[in-house]
């Protein structure tokens, strides 16, 4: 397999010491995978270009190490459209350039951490080949699980005072914040979210609920009184195992608890994986506000809005919130499934000890459902009720998740298991059993939000007092819609936080 890597890959990899122990373990999938590293001419441009004659230099003889692309591929007329509409500058028709590789199969994927690149790849229909870094390993661990350098347990809570602070993952933080260590041994009774990968620390969250008379005299412009949640401390080394969105939702997990405003965070942007941060949390409707000033700098604040509202068009983006105005469904979900994709929905009959070791879609926000049900019809910001099966008692309501999109045009058990491989319960044989159970009728994907899991889980007898559910022999095999009074029986006898779905 040939990966084109794109020019901000290289340039972290070569000239940035912080960076090269992130983007460390990405060559190290590749070279163990025995895949060839290409670079563009357009990438050997790009560090012409470098202003600093000392860099520019170091980083051409280091290039040296990678297979640079001996010719380029005549230009197609898609992607010639594409350049028309798109490109206003040099760097950005070096971009197209790269696509245009991938487009004509001169290279198996692109990974880049330009989010141009990858929207342009959006509006050419190759996207399911080009990755984020963390997507790519996502990619590769999924596929080659026994070539994993660790299996990464789940995250826990811990008192900031049992935490090694001499651990190299906290050298970032050392490096920016002059009085990191001090601030840290302050914590010692307080808690924090911790991931390891065996004893190496790969994600740590941090969080402080703030009242009306927090003071802000150090943010410009300064906030208003009012509730927030700030992410003190956060972040998560490149592993592929999806720790930022898992923490992303302790995070509005948080929120919803505490009943909010907003919740912020103040980052210094300079860092790859605090440029990844910031990408993820603009996905999640994160905005940049302002600045904040102290000794150490200045950061940039990021501010997202907790007030109750939801964009059925972008459902991200108010995440978890939920419309009452959209369509509920409820589809049925096998036990051996159920708590591996929703681990936070983990029933009082099950062991989290048989839960421990993750997986991207274990971790992930977005998800993938994959069904052959007649009714496909769902639209972005429906509602899905999940009904974990076992029968009269044993079977259960347990989660609610947010419809992002619904992929019904597949092309083959290769695009089937690229759309699904990275966020779906299922192994690359079960999705080639899936896929191939019937010919005929081959089954679609629905990608959600994993939005809310109910305190209290109404079994089929429930379901069935409620009329949600006609009686034990009708129990839906796919999706079926639901009325709005039926949902709404289904919260109340849940004893569901009502707050997450609005008008």
């Amino acid at each position: 397999m040939r990966i084109l890597l794109d020019t901000n890959i290289v340039i972290h990899r070569e000239a940035s010491h912080a960076a090269n122990t992130e983007i460390g373990h990405l060559f190290r999938w590749i070279d163990n995978l025995g895949y060839e590293k290409c670079v563009h001419s357009a990438t050997l441009q790009d560090i012409s270009r470098l202003q600093n004659q000392r860099a520019r230099e170091t980083m051409q003889i280091k290039l040296q190490n990678y297979n640079v692309l001996k010719t380029t591929a005549p230009e197609t007329a898609e992607v010639a459209a594409l350049s028309t509409s798109f490109d206003q500058s040099v760097n950005d028709r070096n971009d197209t350039l790269l696509l245009n590789e991938l487009y004509s199969d001169r290279v198996d994927a692109l990974i880049t951490e330009d989010r141009g690149i990858h929207s342009k790849a959006r509006v050419l229909g190759i996207d399911d080949r080009v990755f984020t870094i963390d997507d790519f390993l996502e990619k590769v661990t999924a596929e080659n699980p026994s070539l994993a350098e660790y299996k990464v347990p789940s995250v826990t809570k811990e008192y900031f005072g049992n935490i090694d602070l001499s651990d190299s993952f906290f050298d970032s933080f050392r490096e920016d914040y002059k009085e990191f260590s001090r601030w840290f041994n302050r914590k010692a009774d307080e808690i924090a979210y911790v991931c390891r990968a065996g004893n190496r620390i790969v994600g740590f969250l941090y969080l402080k609920p703030e009242g009306r008379s927090e003071p802000y005299q150090d943010i410009y412009p300064t906030f208003q009184p009012g509730r927030r949640l700030k992410i003190g401390t956060f972040k998560v080394a490149l592993n592929g195992y999806k720790i930022g969105e898992r923490f992303l939702k302790i995070v509005f997990d948080n929120a919803l608890q505490f009943g909010v405003d907003e919740t912020y965070v103040t980052i210094f942007p300079d860092r790859i994986e605090q440029q990844r941060l910031i990408y993820l949390l603009c996905d999640y409707g994160f905005a940049s506000y302002g600045t904040k000033h102290n000794s150490s700098g200045t950061e940039e604040v990021y501010v997202r809005s907790f007030a109750r509202y939801a964009d059925r068009e972008h459902p991200r983006t108010t995440f978890p919130f939920m419309s009452r105005k959209s369509r509920k469904f409820i589809v049925p979900i096998y036990p051996k499934y159920h708590t591996a994709l929703f681990p936070d929905s983990i029933l009082r009959t099950e062991s989290p000890f048989d839960f421990v070791e993750q997986e991207p879609f274990r971790n992930a926000i977005s998800k993938v459902y994959v069904s052959r049900s007649y009714e496909k019809q769902l639209k972005t910001g429906d509602i899905i009720l999940f009904y974990r099966t076992g029968g009269y008692y044993k079977g259960v309501a347990t989660t609610l998740g947010i419809v992002e999109n619904v992929v019904t045009d597949i092309h083959d058990l290769e695009h089937f298991k690229r759309l699904c491989r990275k966020r779906s319960v299922f192994t690359d044989k079960e999705l080639s059993e899936q896929w191939e159970y019937y010919p005929r009728h081959h089954p679609f994907v629905v990608n959600f939000l994993y939005a809310y899991s109910l305190p209290r889980r109404p079994n089929l007898k429930n379901l069935i007092d409620m009329g949600v559910i006609l009686d034990i022999h009708s129990v839906p095999r796919g999706f079926k819609l639901i009325t709005d009074e039926e949902f709404q029986s289904v919260m109340q006898s849940s004893e569901a936080n009502e707050s997450v779905i609005v008008d």
